[in-house]
């Protein structure tokens, strides 16, 4: 995958994975450990019985306006468009508005699952966004003035939810992770980049989530930035199962069995008779047109 950057957005010239000595410097892996869920009791609650609904009109109105279901398999966001549009840009601000508003443990488990895949991708929107031109995520700095590397804004508190300040990290490892523990999860979040499952064109609603994460699940699987053969024994998968491990299973023969569910039929059989190595790779190059 030969990359260059114009205009703060990579352009993909091919779809063949680098060799090991040139993804070193293009694909880039920040994380050393597995991600740690780290479960809190205060989000692990519903009401099951409750009918109320979430409205996702105001997110669903953004994906439709700037999201590209793109020929190359992976999704792009024209950040700079909705840069540009002030209008559209306050509707996002008011979406994420309306879901700090809402107290989520006063619905039932489908509504907030819905609520906080569809928080977690429309912030990390609107994050991208606010800093636009940028050529990745990660050099999204948290803290400009302490003059510290730029790392992203995962850890940094932009939003407060039932009066508790969250972090992106918080969404994901904190609270979906561990009151769901359900590993499709990973394929509905999006961190704007190229190497991550695809901004899905629906919103997540309580009726179409799971089934919404299957089809993002089969899709990422069956691309070459989820699992890539480069010789007959040498895998290269995404660092996602590398960071998440945990969610995957306890060896890397469980995570091969869990890429089997999703595979098609003739990915399946290859992985089934893999005896190989492994490498873990991810790309962190802007989703964008």
């Amino acid at each position: 995958m030969i990359r260059r950057t114009v205009a703060g957005c990579p352009k993909v010239y091919s779809f063949l994975f680098f060799t090991f000595a040139v993804s070193v410097v293009f694909l880039v892996s920040t994380f050393s450990v597995s991600a740690k869920s780290m479960p809190d009791p205060f989000w692990n609650k519903t009401e099951e019985t409750s009918a109320k609904r979430i409205d996702h009109g105001l997110w669903q109105r953004t994906l439709d306006e700037y999201l590209q279901v793109h020929g190359s398999g992976v999704n792009r966001f024209d950040y700079g468009a909705l840069k540009k549009n002030a209008a559209d840009g306050a509707k996002l601000a008011k979406y994420l508005d309306y879901l700090q508003h809402i107290d989520p443990r006063e619905y039932s488990k489908a509504e907030q699952k819905a609520y906080w895949i569809n928080f977690y991708n429309s912030l990390t929107v609107k994050l991208v966004v606010d800093a636009h031109p940028v050529d990745s995520i990660l050099n999204i700095c948290e803290d400009r003035a302490s003059g510290s590397k730029c790392s992203g804004p995962w850890k940094e508190k932009h939003v407060k939810v039932a009066g508790r300040g969250l972090t992106l990290d918080n969404i994901e490892n904190d609270i979906l992770r561990p009151v769901w523990k359900d590993n499709l999860i990973h394929y509905g979040l999006s961190c704007a980049s190229y190497g991550c499952p695809s901004l899905l064109k629906t919103a997540f609603t309580a009726e179409n989530t799971d089934k919404l994460l299957a089809a993002a699940a089969r899709e990422y699987v069956n691309h070459p930035r989820g699992v890539n053969f480069l010789e007959d024994d040498l895998l290269v998968i995404s660092s996602i199962y590398d960071w998440y491990k945990e969610d995957f299973g306890k060896s890397e023969q469980d995570i091969i069995r869990h890429l089997q569910s999703y595979a098609d039929k003739k990915l399946a059989k290859r992985l089934a008779d893999f005896k190989g190595t492994i490498d873990y790779e991810y790309d962190w190059s802007l989703n964008c047109p």
